[in-house]
């Protein structure tokens, strides 16, 4: 692959658009096509960002033979399908969080990237930032003793409109998929899929979780999980892991933190700080850029197999919430 990499934007909300804004300033990127299911959505996408071409429809983004890798922004729901045609086209893929609506889902589009052997990678910029990776080494190399409690929330404040993406089930919205893939991705990124899942939630009239509360455990190794995530309030978007030889707290924006601190037992608290890193998902598209100039099907930092574990458990929250999308 050349040096330059050449992406597709399939998509162009407001995730689409923070994401081209990082990629333009990405000297080894390039951004040289958008496609949305409007051509008007699409032309003004292109203008607003300098992108050579806009398409009007997904299939003619996948046929571009001068894209290298397509980004996937779309709502949760259009994921599977968005995902898919370009996989099938033989586009690498970016594919926006959660992975897809549920894990049925997640595992057709995951087996169809194995059977042709396309990269394929979910766009968890959390595991790619440089902070949480510190902190999953600290505790990987066991600085804070054995994993006992993970804590982690994300909630806004809202009001959310009725007619607004975040309450239209067909749109797979609510906080579980939106919000709390991040404080489930944190727990999963240092223990690993739980084996149990608990949840209640307030819900919606529209029937999506509105306020989500998850204690999530791992018997095995004598830990849990306390996590939350609220689309009716805003919360302190932190999180914290504590072990029986310490403790490390994150700061707001637990997912993109510039600083966390270590507490080891006997000694004084050591704050890591890093400068730049800023909420950038420049990290997420650096990843993607290696791994295709190393002829990779998969990110070892974001692997397919945690995606469709944090499916499986994020679909144990909705059975417990009794939260169900049309089709399902």
């Amino acid at each position: 692959m050349n040096e330059t990499v050449r992406w597709g934007v399939l998509a162009t909300g407001g995730i689409a658009a923070r994401f081209t804004e990082d990629l333009l300033r990405m000297p080894d990127a390039e951004v040289v096509a958008v496609a949305s299911r409007s051509e008007a959505s699409a032309k003004a996408f292109a203008d607003r960002f300098g992108i050579p071409r806009a398409y009007g429809d997904w299939a003619a983004l996948a046929a571009d033979e001068d894209v290298d890798v397509v980004y996937v922004a779309t709502p949760h729901s259009a994921h599977r399908a968005a995902a898919g045609l370009c996989v099938e086209a033989g586009k690498a893929v970016l594919c926006e969080k959660a992975f897809t609506l549920n894990a049925v889902e997640a595992a057709e589009l995951v087996g169809l990237a194995r059977s042709r052997g396309t990269f394929l990678m979910e766009a968890m910029w959390m595991y790619c930032h440089p902070a949480v990776r510190r902190v999953a080494a600290l505790v990987a190399d066991g600085a804070i003793g054995e994993v006992r409690t993970v804590q982690a929330d994300f909630g806004l404040a809202g009001p959310f409109a009725p007619d607004h993406r975040l309450r239209d089930p067909a749109l797979g919205g609510g906080a579980l998929l939106d919000l709390g893939v991040y404080p489930v991705s944190f727990a999963h990124l240092l223990l690993g899929e739980p084996s149990r899942v608990q949840a209640d939630a307030l819900l919606s009239p529209e029937g999506v979780d509105l306020n989500t509360g998850m204690l999530l455990g791992w018997p095995d190794r004598g830990a849990t999980a306390l996590l939350s995530c609220s689309v009716t309030a805003g919360t302190g978007v932190t999180a914290s892991v504590t072990g029986t030889a310490g403790r490390i707290d994150i700061p707001f924006g637990f997912f993109y933190p510039e600083r966390f601190v270590l507490h080891q037992a006997g000694a004084e608290p050591e704050e890591f700080v890093f400068d730049g890193a800023r909420d950038s998902m420049e990290h997420e598209a650096a990843e993607v850029m290696r791994a295709l100039r190393a002829g990779e099907s998969e990110s070892p930092l974001v692997p397919l197999d945690g995606t469709l574990a944090v499916m499986r458990t994020l679909d144990a929250v909705r059975d417990r919430i009794g939260v169900r999308f049309p089709g399902e």
